[in-house]
């Protein structure tokens, strides 16, 4: 049975557009009530399914159930990440996750998977231009401009009840004492609370961006223009023409074979490096630069392999691609090898761990080059699979806890501990957070008269007993981190006991 063949819910369009204002209006109330001052936290996770709920009430046609239970668990799927934290790796892939459920209640996904990146990219393309568009405007004026009779109409049948209720509720007042008490005790502060300007700022920015999601437009198509100019074959014949590429690809691979032998000599077969460099120099200058040259040469083959190119047409210009792409993976790999070495010298921070990620995608992205280029399929399909690494990454780094494995990777490897390497860089891993706290305690249990370590694991268990504890603002991360304190605490209180006792 197919999805198509499921039932469906009905729903009217009329009954849509009078539902959507209300749906809006609850969906930012409950944004003021989640997220309006408060810590991310869990406040994310829910409001971000709250959202798929609304926009599958609304939804532009009718919606089998199927679909409607394959876009709320895609829903759950997408926000999981921000249960771990509310990180903006997870804020991303939430976002994402919210903006194709948008399309899929909008019956906007596209058939093929392949085409779903450049969906989104038509989305948030069209996003920003929307109150511009000329329908938006007329549809505005429409709203805006009622007849000066049905205004005055409506004003005056408000004028005599709410004037003579005033009348009638001020000689009440002067007539019996509770009743002015109670009217001299009614406190209106609070109004001033609830409309500052922050909050106001805070709705209208919710409601625009709820807006975009319940009715979602994609940037229209330009239509290509087929012109060929008497220039642009002999601008294609001298840019990247068979000569050309030919040439070119002749000198990169010579280049490439230089440095990939340097490496191979140097950093995987470890050769003596020449008096005056340390590893640590070659290291060093060798990871970020080679990554550049690598995304360089990425987008030389996407030029030279376009479709009926000649690169695309030669048994040789595409034999020279390949090997020169082999090169640019091996060289890859070489990049994140200079940066574990340099790490196991120099310890970890945030900025390396994203570094060797990075690293990894570009590889990753040179491999599916190859890919496209072998099986002849097309860019949509390379820029789709290259989406799906560039998400499926994010979402397992949010799902990572980075801040506590780097503490716990720099503790191993400080050492006081493991005896190489440099000295434990403390006031780096309270930058960390309290993350970083049962690294500390492993590293205090091995060095307990270091004072310096032992106030900033306290500074960070302050800072963490500190935080908010409000329901909206609780993660999975600090959960853990909380059974971890109370179990620590628990098992000290047992050992002063013992102690006591013995």
């Amino acid at each position: 049975m197919s999805l198509s063949d499921a039932p469906a819910l009905s729903t009217k369009p009329a009954s849509n557009s009078n539902r959507k204002p209300l749906i809006l209006i609850t969906l930012v109330i409950v944004a003021d009530i989640l997220l309006f001052d408060r810590n991310p936290g869990l406040n994310f996770f829910l409001f971000a399914n709250i959202v798929v709920v609304g926009l599958l009430m609304c939804p532009r046609r009718p919606i089998s159930r199927p679909r409607i239970s394959a876009l709320l668990a895609f829903g759950l799927l997408a926000s999981a990440p921000l249960v771990e934290t509310a990180s903006w790796m997870g804020i991303i892939v939430g976002l994402l996750g919210l903006c194709s459920a948008s399309l899929g209640a909008a019956g906007l996904i596209p058939r093929q998977w392949t085409r779903l990146p450049l969906v989104l990219l038509r989305l948030f393309l069209g996003a920003p231009l929307r109150p511009f568009r000329q329908s938006s405007h007329r549809r505005l004026r429409r709203l805006q401009t009622p007849s000066a009779q049905n205004a005055w109409h409506h004003l005056r049948g408000w004028i005599v009840p709410l004037g003579f209720a005033a009348c009638f509720l001020a000689l009440f007042a002067m007539a019996n004492p509770l009743i002015d008490k109670t009217l001299r005790s009614i406190d209106l502060t609070f109004l001033l609370q609830i409309l500052s300007v922050w909050r106001m700022g805070f709705w209208l920015l919710v409601a625009l961006c709820l807006s975009l999601l319940l009715r979602p437009r994609l940037k229209r198509r330009r239509p290509r223009q087929q012109k060929i100019t008497d220039d642009s074959p002999a601008l294609e014949d001298g840019v990247f023409g068979r000569t050309a590429l030919m040439r070119s690809l002749v000198v990169f691979n010579a280049l490439f074979a230089v440095e990939t032998l340097l490496d191979l000599a140097y950093l995987w077969g470890g050769a003596s490096l020449p008096d005056g460099m340390s590893h640590a120099e070659y290291v060093h200058r060798g990871a970020y630069p080679l990554m550049v040259t690598a995304l360089l040469a990425a987008v030389f083959v996407l030029a030279a392999m376009r479709r009926n190119g000649p690169g695309d047409k030669s048994r040789l210009l595409r034999g020279l691609v390949h090997l020169w792409i082999a090169q640019n993976i091996l060289l890859c790999l070489s990049s994140i090898l200079r940066l574990e070495l340099y790490v196991e010298v120099y310890s970890l921070t945030e900025l390396r761990v994203a570094a060797g990620i990075w690293m990894g995608l570009v590889a990753i992205g040179l491999f599916l080059i190859l890919l496209r280029i072998l099986l002849h399929r097309s860019n949509e399909w390379l820029i789709a699979l290259s989406s799906a690494t560039l998400v499926i990454t994010l979402y397992a780094a949010a799902l990572i806890d980075i801040p506590a494995f780097i503490a716990r990777f720099n503790v191993a490897h400080s050492r006081e501990i493991s005896g190489e390497g440099i000295p434990l860089d403390a006031y780096y891993l309270a930058t960390l957070g309290p993350a970083s706290i049962p690294a500390l305690d492993t590293y205090l249990a091995s060095m307990p008269a270091n004072t310096a370590v032992r106030g900033i694991r306290e500074a960070l268990f302050w800072r963490h007993v500190e935080r908010s504890h409000d329901w909206r603002s609780w993660t999975y991360r600090t959960a853990r981190l909380d059974a971890y304190l109370k179990k620590r605490q628990l098992l000290q209180d047992e050992a002063e006991t013992k102690k006591t006792n013995g």
